[in-house]
């Protein structure tokens, strides 16, 4: 998918806020960004977080069905399916940013032991796709900012795939892809005066 524009990418964030909402009030299915971006094939992960507070995070790791379609659902079951998010009603919405990621194809990185894996990571860019045997686990971009070295990276990328943070296998495969992030932030609260 061609990177998307600024609007484009706003328009994303702020479809996936009015879908949560429109599931939490019983209204009608908002209106549809439009334009070829909304149709292309995408992969998003819809990520729900107020500050640094997560509530949830659900996403595709494979551009299968259009764009506009991954953000609806990713953004159904970041607010309703992810286990680890909290309760969730519209006054709970409201104070959440909704972050939408758009996904570049996976490439596989090349190593041939984990200090090499570690080396060819980069920080702050790189999202990472780990899989080994029935173990997969995958950390966007941002969560370098708060796992900010290769090895913490890596070893909670294992730990979330399920493996020990000392397994290596010489047949664990290691993808990496980078995202473009858009954020509709929660809406600004005014006080009555």
């Amino acid at each position: 998918m061609n990177a998307l524009s600024p609007d484009e990418g706003r328009a994303l964030a702020v479809y996936a806020r009015a879908r949560i909402l429109a599931e939490l009030t019983g209204d009608a299915r908002p209106a549809r960004p439009t334009g070829a971006f909304a149709e292309a094939p995408g992969a998003t992960f819809v990520t729900l977080h107020r500050g640094a507070r997560f509530h949830g995070c659900i996403g595709s790791l494979q551009a299968w069905r259009p764009l506009l379609e991954d953000v609806a659902h990713n953004a159904h079951a970041a607010a309703f399916e992810d286990p680890r998010a909290g309760h969730l009603d519209a006054d709970v919405l409201s104070a959440l940013d909704v972050e939408v990621s758009v996904l570049s194809e996976a490439s596989p990185i090349p190593f041939s032991d984990e200090a090499s894996a570690r080396a060819a990571l980069r920080p702050g860019l790189d999202g990472v796709v780990l899989r080994w045997g029935g173990h997969r686990g995958t950390f966007l971009p941002q969560v370098w900012e708060s796992l900010p070295t290769p090895a913490l990276f890596l070893d909670q990328l294992k730990r979330k795939a399920g493996l020990r943070t000392d397994f290596w296998a010489p047949d664990l495969v290691l993808e990496r892809y980078t995202v473009q992030k858009f954020v509709d932030p929660a809406p600004a609260k005014t006080s009555d005066t």
